[in-house]
């Protein structure tokens, strides 16, 4: 399949963060259930989760598999390139990391429309209006602050912590 090449960028940073197979015990994204000690526990691998994806064989998925699920279930459903392409790679990474509702609670939070989890029309409009670098931190601001409350926080906060700051150097030269 040929893919935009913002996709290709975006697809090319995630995987520097997602990158290799692991199936640790802790994370719940590593089981079919969702929850830490219940169904199967298949791991992750290039941050595709048998939480999202319980039929699917983590294991054994290609980067080519992994790029195909990405671009299908979140960067065509988050909006592709209809928004200022740093704004839209924080908006992909959160997804792929948080989940695209939880993601898109954060892109609303930041724009200061209603916090429902649906990217719609208004939405859409306060982002286009909104100062890009304002957004953009009130965006990784927000996702430190869901981080730091979640009950894994502990355990992997130094990787997740690199991640928000990586992305705080890639949404400056994005601008």
């Amino acid at each position: 399949m040929k893919y935009p090449q913002s996709y290709l960028i975006a697809f090319n940073r995630v995987i520097g963060h997602e990158g290799k197979y692991q199936n640790s015990y802790y994370d719940r994204g590593n089981w079919t259930s969702g929850t830490v000690g219940k169904g199967i526990r298949k791991g992750t691998k290039f941050g595709i989760s048998a939480m999202s994806y319980p039929s699917l064989n983590i294991k054994q998925l290609t980067i080519e598999q992994a790029k195909g699920i990405y671009y299908r279930d979140f960067w065509l459903k988050l909006g592709g390139d209809k928004v200022h392409k740093a704004v839209m790679y924080q908006l992909f990474d959160a997804a792929i990391h948080h989940g695209s509702w939880r993601a898109v609670q954060f892109l609303q939070r930041s724009v200061g429309t209603k916090d429902d989890g649906h990217y719609g029309v208004k939405t859409h409009a306060a982002v286009k209006a909104a100062d890009h670098n304002d957004l953009l931190l009130k965006f990784l601001a927000e996702r430190l602050d869901f981080m730091k409350d979640v009950k894994t926080w502990s355990l992997f906060s130094r990787g997740w912590s690199q991640r928000i700051a990586d992305n705080l150097r890639l949404a400056a030269s994005d601008n």
